[in-house]
């Protein structure tokens, strides 16, 4: 069974930042809308889903969310910026962007070695170190 998993960036209005990682992310943006797990996000309200980049290995998504936990705020934003420059709420088309991954044979069963070949069908998804993809707004 091929599973996909999500590095994610929240913010709040007032662009507090939370970085997380999940096997589903469409059920880890309801328990942050919802509340269902106390903590950072329920408490400053941290719900607009503003980067994501999917990758086909756990380690790999753990790895890449330790990574921009370490960096600072300003690396953060660039981050962000880079493909989301307005700070869209990027799970209004979540579903669509997700299933259409998973469908489509996109994101690879294993991290792809230096030298392998990834083909980028999507105009609105970026692949970057060959490793994982990043939404993009029109």
């Amino acid at each position: 069974m091929e599973h996909t998993f999500s590095v994610y960036i929240l913010a709040s209005r007032s662009r507090s930042l939370y970085t997380g990682v999940t096997n589903d992310l469409e059920r880890r943006m309801t328990e942050h809308r919802q509340g269902v797990i106390p903590g950072f996000t329920t408490r400053y309200r941290v719900f607009r889903l503003v980067h994501v980049e999917l990758f086909g290995h756990i380690n790999d998504a753990i790895a890449r969310e330790k990574e921009i936990k370490g960096w600072r705020r300003e690396k953060k934003i660039h981050l962000i910026e880079q493909h989301n420059p307005t700070w869209e709420d990027l799970a209004a088309r979540l579903p669509h962007h997700y299933q259409s991954f998973q469908h489509q044979n996109q994101i690879p069963p294993r991290s792809p070695k230096s030298g392998d070949h990834v083909r980028d069908n999507n105009p609105h998804v970026s692949f970057r170190d060959k490793t994982h993809v990043s939404f993009r707004t029109k």
